[in-house]
């Protein structure tokens, strides 16, 4: 696989499953800066953009991170609330939550709520069901929230603000207002953020009129792409994706985004201090998320750096990539909650890092096999309100 620049504002990058070519429009930074690409394993989409910011399947220093989440913070102009962030399950969950605790940095006044989509069903939980169509598992849920002030905040809120990392067709993010507005009819604005927007100029245009509401389109970076298929890539079949997902609910943390928080979450400065224990100044440490469970891995990895330590942030995916291209490595193994289906790590060395720190919600157990790949380094670390509850 081979990538070629056409000029500073397109590229055409030729994959297994064909070609990809992609026209940056207006952009706060470069192409290269924000994502590489990729080749799917999977027949409805072939491509992927691989964000180099997001901390899903390139490692990326939690500083970055967090300029990217303020960066989109900064641009959404809402009203006084109360306003519903959503992140999109599974890639965009650390991002999402990212976006929204900056939102509260940046006005502390505002009356918002957190939430991120899930695909793992917990039995006895109301939820909304949608479909991102061209995924390879394609069923989606968002729960309600648990507690009752923030059930009022959900089934109430004014401005409803959808976060992915890209946006491309913006077909999920509109079922996914489809769906909440039947709960509830009174939203009155949606804003759609991300990190890359390759839907067009006109697109905040065509989602409002599908939809019949204002829409505002936030990225860091706007522009247009089409995908030519080679002729060959229908033919092999990918890997099973869609498990049994019915987990006991004290399998998932039920405090830190997906049953609904307001509140930025913060990590024990004694947790800190015990995972950074042995290790010195300037040490390389990667802190890794798995699956959905994203943002404890980022808020971990911005702790550890303020007491000096060199630290990446990536989390596990059960996204089916192709190597080659931006994909220079990836590790397989079973995932840790128990779906029966492969999960993978990419473009991660573990010989690069001196110790390397697993954020789970699931019990121990379950991640015997990713353990065994990363090699004698790891440290697993659960917080302790869902250590109580799962393990």
């Amino acid at each position: 696989m081979t990538k070629d620049v056409l000029d500073v504002t397109e590229r055409s990058v030729r994959l297994d499953t064909g070609t990809l070519r992609v026209r940056v429009r207006e952009s706060a930074f470069a192409l290269d800066e924000l994502c590489g690409f990729a080749a799917r394993h999977n027949r409805k989409r072939g491509f992927l953009f691989l964000s180099k910011v997001l901390g899903k399947h390139w490692p990326v220093t939690p500083t970055r991170m967090r300029e990217i989440h303020a960066h989109l913070a900064g641009q959404l102009d809402l009203g006084a609330g109360p306003c519903l962030f959503v992140a999109m399950a599974e890639t965009a969950t650390g991002l999402g939550q990212g976006v929204f605790e900056s939102r509260l940095e940046q006005r502390p006044e505002t009356e918002a709520l957190f939430i991120h989509s899930t695909r793992y069903r917990v039995d006895g939980r109301a939820a909304l069901d949608f479909q991102e169509a061209h995924c390879h598992a394609p069923d989606q849920l968002l729960y309600a929230p648990i507690q009752p002030e923030q059930r009022r905040r959900f089934e109430s809120a004014r401005e409803l603000v959808l976060i992915d990392d890209e946006i491309s067709t913006g077909n999920t993010l509109c079922n996914l207002v489809e769906s909440y507005r039947r709960l509830n009819p009174g939203i009155e604005r949606v804003h759609f953020v991300a990190i890359t927007q390759f839907g067009g100029a006109d697109s905040a245009v065509r989602f409002s009129e599908r939809l019949g509401l204002p829409v505002e389109c936030v990225a860091a970076l706007h522009g247009e792409f089409a995908f030519e298929p080679a002729a060959s890539w229908f033919t092999d079949e990918p890997p099973p994706a869609v498990g049994d997902n019915r987990l006991m609910p004290h399998d998932l943390a039920e405090d830190l985004g997906r049953f609904g928080i307001d509140r930025p979450i913060t990590v024990p400065s004694m947790d800190l201090e015990e995972l950074a224990e042995g290790l010195e100044s300037g040490d390389p440490v990667l802190v890794l998320g798995t699956g959905e469970f994203m943002h404890l891995a980022f808020r971990v990895g911005l702790g550890l750096e303020a007491l000096g330590l060199r630290v990446a942030v990536q989390a596990t995916s059960r996204s089916p990539i192709l190597v080659g291209a931006d994909v220079g490595r990836r590790l397989v193994f079973a995932d840790n909650y128990g779906e029966g289906i492969l999960n993978y790590l990419y473009n991660v060395d573990p010989d690069d890092y001196v110790r390397l720190i697993v954020c789970h919600e699931t019990p121990r157990a379950g991640l015997d096999d990713l353990l065994q790949n990363l090699g004698p380094r790891h440290r697993p670390y659960q917080p302790r309100a869902t250590a109580r509850k799962g393990s």
